[in-house]
């Protein structure tokens, strides 16, 4: 009903938004500051569909914050909704936890595999059970290798 008003009300991407459900990429950064490809990577996708970019961040130095402050300047020129959540701790883990708890992640991403077993002691190598209980793709993106 609600989208049904916005529409004769001629709030089309309003109505919309009542339709589909919200799409968003979560973008994972961590703090070696070598994530300009996957940072563009996702920017790249996001105004491509449509979607709001959920930024998952391991806190850095001086150097990732001169990166995001250009990167959030980048992401409003686009118009593309962002959201930045800090935190520390294993990132596979965080990253299970963000996606089981949200719905409208289409998919995940991050500069290197290696990245993902950061501060995982206990679970260090275990990127097999890390994919079987992702709900999502993950999208890798590496230089080197180019897009996984």
């Amino acid at each position: 009903m609600s989208a049904a008003a916005f529409a004769e009300a001629g709030e089309a991407e309003t109505a919309r938004s009542f339709i589909w459900p919200r799409r968003t990429v979560l973008l994972a950064l961590t703090p070696n500051g070598a994530d300009v490809n996957s940072a563009e990577y996702a920017r790249g996708v996001c105004k491509r569909i449509g979607a709001g970019l959920e930024i998952l961040l391991v806190p850095g130095g001086e150097g990732q914050s001169r990166f995001l402050r250009d990167f959030k300047g980048q992401l409003k020129e686009d118009g593309i909704p962002w959201r930045i959540e800090s935190t520390t701790g294993c990132l596979k883990k965080r990253i299970l936890e963000y996606t089981d708890r949200r719905s409208d992640i289409h998919f995940v991403v991050i500069e290197s595999s290696d990245e993902l077993d950061m501060e995982c002691d206990e679970e260090r190598g275990a990127v097999k059970k890390f994919f079987a209980r992702l709900r999502c793709p993950l999208v890798v993106v590496s230089e080197a290798q180019g897009t996984a």
